[in-house]
């Protein structure tokens, strides 16, 4: 690259959504409950990440990376609402094979959470004072997710607020 390259990120412009297309061969899924959470942090945070696009030669733009934040404002008029229709979108001008290697690089560099961190995460929240429904409503945790985080802490503190059967006696 030469000295002079700016990153896309620098050059961030307002899209309508109806001016951008999927593209046909990203791989990635998201599942329903990953979806709700990615719906959650954009009605409470906003857009944070700009879409990755390619601007076609008819002036219309195909997403590289950014497919879920997408079909979020489409799904959620609340969101296309407050966000005018339009989305944040970086352009990046690549061959076909370069976008799909892109949209791979992407989909891949976003990791996985480490069991040992989120339970650090959620003895903080519940330190602090945080109910198990806000731990679930904020960070996107089913109840079976949040238990399982706890068991495995094995901190009784993080069970402080449970009443507990008397079916033993």
């Amino acid at each position: 690259m030469p000295t002079s390259y700016k990153s896309p990120a620098y050059n961030v412009r307002p899209v309508p959504v109806e001016k951008i297309d999927a593209n046909s061969y990203n791989p990635n899924r998201m599942a329903p409950p990953e979806d709700k959470l990615l719906y959650q942090s954009i009605k409470c945070d906003g857009y944070t990440m700009p879409i990755v696009c390619y601007q076609k030669p008819d002036g219309r733009y195909e997403i590289v990376d950014g497919y879920h934040r997408y079909t979020t404002m489409l799904k959620h008029k609340d969101i296309y609402e407050r966000e005018g229709g339009k989305l944040p979108v970086a352009v990046i001008d690549k061959p076909l094979d370069d976008r799909i290697a892109s949209t791979i690089r992407h989909n891949r560099a976003r990791g996985t959470h480490n069991v040992d961190l989120m339970v650090n995460i959620v003895k903080e929240l519940k330190d602090s004072g945080m109910s198990d429904a806000w731990i679930m409503k904020n960070i996107g945790m089913s109840a079976d997710e949040l238990l399982r985080l706890k068991q495995v802490s094995g901190l009784t503190s993080l069970f402080s607020d449970k009443q507990f059967s008397k079916a033993w006696k």
